[in-house]
């Protein structure tokens, strides 16, 4: 699925900052070109579906506690 976002940039000093305007996500870079492929970059990561993490496992532990 493709889809069109809407990227604002703009220069902070020696570097340019890219801003999807559709999602509130943001990159950087040395160059227009740099910003805007970093962007790239974590919009393809934000939209990726979650993957499945294993499920952690519990334990029980028994612990002495000195009275105070």
């Amino acid at each position: 699925m493709e889809r069109t976002i809407t990227a604002s940039v703009w220069r902070e000093g020696n570097w340019y900052v890219a801003q999807a305007l559709d999602v509130d996500i943001a990159s950087q870079g040395e160059s227009v070109d740099d910003a805007l492929a970093n962007l790239r970059e974590a919009l393809e990561l934000y939209f990726a579906p979650p993957r499945p993490e294993p499920t952690p496992q519990l334990h029980h532990l028994n612990i002495e506690i000195a009275a105070g």
